[in-house]
């Protein structure tokens, strides 16, 4: 039994195009060229997109930290002698223990290693005297400026001491502490 000729499925058979159309058809070669460059455009803009979706927005670069020259040169002048440093009070003993970190070098994993350089506590230790009371003092106003520049998630000032690789972040929070005491008039 056959079918109504309308209800027989039609196959479409093959299209002829004129001359010069077929002439400019895009050889097999040619095809997956253009989809390999299309597919390596998307691919490349997916790994854009993951890089941009997955980085830490947490992530917190000091410009301190990576520029290791003054932006503008200035003549600085050099550190006074350690008689002519603020005798007494907090914000000398910070002032001291920023003079003997410069003078005898900054170490992290002790207080002081075998060539006499000093880490902050070990600093302010040597500084302090003895006096535990005024060492106790100093190291709460250094905790207190490394966590207005770090954020309340630093533990403690030897933490953040050994946390560093060089220098610069101790050196500048000490700076910034004997400032913070002096202003705040200890």
């Amino acid at each position: 039994m056959t079918a109504p000729a309308s209800l027989s499925p039609t196959i479409p058979g093959p299209t002829t195009t004129a001359g010069p159309a077929r002439d400019t058809a895009l050889s097999l070669e040619a095809r997956l060229a253009a989809t390999d460059a299309a597919m390596t455009v998307r691919l490349d803009e997916a790994k854009v997109a993951y890089e941009v979706n997955t980085a830490r927005p947490d992530t917190v670069v000091d410009l301190a930290d990576v520029v290791t020259v003054p932006l503008t040169p200035t003549l600085q002048p050099t550190p006074a002698p350690a008689d002519d440093l603020s005798p007494v009070g907090v914000a000398g003993l910070l002032e001291r223990a920023h003079h003997r970190m410069q003078t005898s070098g900054w170490c992290a994993g002790s207080l002081t290693d075998e060539n006499g350089a000093v880490c902050l506590l070990g600093a302010i230790r040597k500084e302090a005297g003895g006096n535990r009371g005024l060492e106790a003092d100093a190291a709460a106003v250094v905790l207190d400026a490394i966590r207005r520049q770090f954020g309340d998630d630093v533990d403690s000032v030897p933490a953040f001491n050994d946390a560093h690789g060089s220098d610069r972040a101790p050196m500048r929070i000490l700076a910034d502490a004997a400032r913070l005491a002096d202003t705040r008039g200890l």
